[in-house]
Formats: structure tokens, C-alpha cells, sequence
């Protein structure tokens, strides 16, 4: 950007905050982060335990091959070393002692899988074609449908939306077939398509190598120090201020003013309702946050006294019931001794009926979930176990609701709208969050760089920071 140096306003430490904030001082200009916690990263954080003197992450977070938004946050703060793509995630069935099946060969995962004929894998090979097909080129009621509605007018066949495109669901868009429309799951499958023939590979899937904190937020940390960008903790915000059709800044609970050139608001939908009041077609915004509903997902770190044997870094485990349930050997994925413990970590993704049980049943649960699955952990010990419910952990997309989602522009000059709720090219991700944050920032940069060309906009009653 040429021109004056700008002051940028950010309102949220998530990742697209975090994005948005690093991308502004990539430009040159000055940036204020306001967080209204005491530590950044929203739903990206490790929480350390002191009885094990460990720092495991508030969830596992895995990578497509395909982001590249993301990718391009961790280039710019130095982390993008520690995203690891080994090719393979593992599906395992229980009492499985031998291997596991890669789902990357699909057919012979189906072959494996008790009760699904030959008739009924031709017939899903067939359905899968006309998925793909229907992904790329999209009927216009796949928002009105359930992602099971639209599978069984493909002619998928039971058993296998069961054994396969049940947890494929839960694993994309976040919730339950029957109750995610077919449209995010259509999207997503023609994004990865597109995105293969763009990066000339298959999409995979990788992890990172370090904890969360590692990975988002300490290269973040030491280029704001850098840049000397101004990160306010416990900072909560009332309101984004518009004058004459522009954004002035923010006010604080408090009763501060905080004057910006421009503003990225990038808070959850739920956390969006009164900010906007003054800025015109709020309304639709507000609509968002009240149909977007969050989805709960569970997830237990196990500290154990011995190995349960697993072949894969992660493993997808098949119950045929359509519950989603992952296991992580952080062993493998973070090159950790198992002198002390043997360290796991499990992910129930759309959790609607464990987030509210105890730890100890939770826990259980999941104890008793690994043995079923593992031989080896039949015997096994926990040594400690940590609990993270995460009942915002993303957002379900319920058929009508894909129109609800706004853009990153808003009415008002200098303000623009981030976060992965927001209409982008992918579903509620990673990804999406840091693409909204590209596209708010160079919306932003664009607007403002033209603006500092022209006389200045007046500012009347109020004093620089």
C-alpha cells in the first residue's frame, strides 16, 4: 500500500483476528488488537497441565492440503515448518489388531466394512459419481436439504451413507447429516476438486508438530512486538462507531474511545449482536447470529501408562451409527518420549449427547471407546485426564441457512466484518476464518489507500492514540 501510514482497529484475538492484524502491519500500517479475554487465540490454545507438565491443545486440529490461506498466516509468522503431511489417516474397526485402512482407497475400506455387499458398492461408486457431478455443478435446492435427504436421492445406499458418508459429513461441515444441509458438504467436496487440480495433488491431510499455542501464537506475538502493534487484553467493546456513512473507531464498556481509520470486526457470531447497532443492515447480520447455532465438540486428552497400539498417526473409528470419534497418537505427531506416559488424545465431533456428562464419565466413555477399538489397551491405566468441552467449537449449517451468511464488506466505510461464519469458499474452518481475513484486509487497504489520496476525511472530537 502507498499513502499515509493508517490506524487499523481489530476487534477479536481468534485466528482471523490474529490474521488480520499481522497482514495489516505486513501493509505498514498501525494496528491495535483489541481482545476482550486475557490471552488471544479464541478457539486455537493449548491449556497447559501442571500434573503432567504438559501443554496440550484445547482440541486436534488438522489441515487440508488444499488451505492456503492458512498457510499463508503461518508463513508470515515463521510456523510453517511445523504442519506435517505423512498421506495417510487411518480407519480402524474394532477389535481390529492388525492394520488400519487408509480411506484414501475407498473400496477396499468398503470391502472391510461387515455387511455391505457387492451390489451396494457399485451402486455407491455410482452414487459417488453423481455426487461429485452434483457438488460441481449444484442443483438449486441443496440449501433447502438435509445432507442425508440429498444422499438418498443419489441413490446411495444405506449401509454405506452409515459406514462412510455419515462421519465424511461430521468430519466437513461440522454436524450430523441429518442435520447439516447438503449444500456446505456440496461446496466443500467442489472446493477440494478445484483445489487438487489447482495444487496438481489429491487433497490430504496433515497436523501440526507443536501445540497450538507454538503454532498460532507465538510467531504472532513476536511480530506484533516487532511492528510495535498495540495488543489490548480484557478490552471489551460496545460498540463500532459510524459518522456520515463511516466508521470513527470503537467504544469500550468502559466508556473509551478508541478512533480508527478503519475496523475489522472479527469476533464469533455469537459475540456480533449490539456491535453493529450504528452501522446500517445490521439486521441481516444479526439474523446470522440468530440461526447459525453452535455445535459442541468433546475432547479428552489421556495420559496413559502403555501403548494401545496404534498404526496411524490418527484413526477415524467406524461404528457403523454415524458418530464421528478420532484418536491422535501425539507420540507420532509430536515426537514425544512415552518415558513418563503414552499420551492420546480423542475428538467426538457434533458431541450433542457427551458435552453434558461429567469428566469422570466422560472420560470413562472414552476409556472404554479405546478398548473396544485396541487390543493393547484393554489393561492400560490413566495416569491423568484432561476433559475440553467445546460447545462453540464450530457452527451448524441447518438447510435455509447458507443465504445468512454475510460477506467480509459491510455499508460503511472503513469497516469490514472477519471470522469463519462468514461466506467464503469454505465451511467453518481454519481456512475460512483466515480467508475472510484476506479478503476483509485487502478490501480495507483498497479502500483506505484510495481515501488517502483524496483530502483528508474530517475527524472532528477526538484525539489520535
Amino acid at each position: 500500500m502507498t499513502g499515509e501510514q493508517r490506524h487499523f482497529v481489530v476487534v477479536g484475538g481468534g485466528l482471523a483476528g490474529l490474521a488480520s492484524a499481522v497482514w495489516l502491519t505486513e501493509a505498514g500500517q498501525r494496528v491495535t488488537l483489541l481482545e476482550r479475554r486475557g490471552s488471544l487465540g479464541g478457539r486455537t490454545i493449548a491449556m497447559p497441565q501442571p500434573a503432567v507438565d504438559d501443554v496440550p491443545d484445547n482440541g486436534q486440529h488438522v489441515f487440508a492440503s488444499g488451505y492456503e490461506n492458512v498457510f499463508r498466516y503461518l508463513e508470515s509468522v515463521g510456523t510453517r515448518e511445523h504442519v506435517c503431511f505423512p498421506g495417510r489417516l487411518g480407519y480402524r474397526f474394532p477389535g481390529d489388531d492388525t492394520t488400519s485402512t487408509s480411506l484414501h482407497n475407498v473400496d477396499k475400506f468398503l470391502k472391510r466394512v461387515p455387511g455391505i455387499t457387492v451390489g451396494e458398492r457399485l451402486r455407491a461408486a455410482a452414487a459417488t459419481l453423481r455426487l461429485m457431478a452434483q457438488s460441481l455443478r449444484q442443483p438449486h435446492d441443496l440449501d433447502a436439504i438435509t445432507a442425508a435427504e440429498w444422499f438418498d436421492r443419489l441413490g446411495m445406499p444405506r449401509s454405506v451413507q452409515h459406514a462412510l458418508w455419515d462421519g465424511m459429513t461430521i468430519g466437513l461441515t461440522g454436524d450430523k447429516p441429518e442435520l447439516s444441509a447438503a449444500k456446505p458438504l456440496a461446496d466443500l467436496m467442489a472446493t477440494g476438486a478445484k483445489q487438487a487440480l489447482k495444487l496438481r495433488t489429491p487433497i490430504s491431510i496433515g497436523y501440526p508438530t507443536v501445540d497450538l499455542d507454538t503454532l498460532y501464537l507465538a510467531g504472532a506475538r513476536r511480530v506484533f512486538a516487532e511492528r510495535g502493534v498495540d495488543v489490548r487484553h480484557r478490552a471489551v467493546v460496545r460498540s463500532i462507531d459510524v459518522e456520515d456513512g463511516a466508521v470513527t473507531g470503537v467504544t469500550l464498556t468502559d466508556g473509551e474511545r478508541v478512533p480508527a481509520d478503519a475496523v475489522i470486526c472479527a469476533v464469533p457470531v455469537w459475540s456480533i449482536r449490539g456491535l453493529l447497532d450504528q452501522v446500517p443492515g445490521h439486521e441481516e447480520v444479526y439474523r446470522a447470529a440468530e440461526i447459525l447455532q453452535p455445535v459442541p465438540i468433546v475432547s479428552v486428552n489421556l495420559y496413559l501408562d502403555r501403548s494401545i497400539g496404534m498404526q496411524e498417526w490418527g484413526e477415524v473409528l467406524y461404528d457403523g451409527l454415524g458418530v464421528l470419534e478420532q484418536v491422535w497418537d501425539r507420540q507420532r505427531m509430536h515426537g514425544r518420549s512415552p518415558e513418563r506416559s503414552w499420551f492420546y488424545s480423542t475428538t467426538v465431533s457434533a458431541s450433542y449427547d457427551l458435552i453434558g456428562l461429567s469428566n469422570a464419565e466422560i472420560t470413562g466413555r472414552q476409556m472404554e471407546m479405546l478398548r473396544r477399538y485396541y487390543p493393547e489397551a484393554r489393561d492400560a491405566q490413566v495416569l491423568h485426564s484432561h476433559v475440553v468441552r467445546m460447545p462453540r467449537s464450530t457452527i451448524t449449517q441447518h438447510p435455509g441457512s447458507f443465504g445468512v451468511r454475510p460477506g467480509v464488506e459491510t455499508q460503511v466505510d472503513g469497516l469490514a466484518l472477519a471470522g469463519d461464519w462468514l461466506q467464503t469458499g469454505w465451511t467453518i474452518t481454519m481456512e475460512g476464518a483466515c480467508q475472510s481475513a484476506a479478503r476483509a484486509v485487502d478490501h480495507l487497504l483498497s479502500v483506505t489507500s484510495v481515501r488517502s489520496s483524496r483530502s483528508p476525511r474530517p475527524r472532528s472530537s477526538r484525539a489520535s492514540l
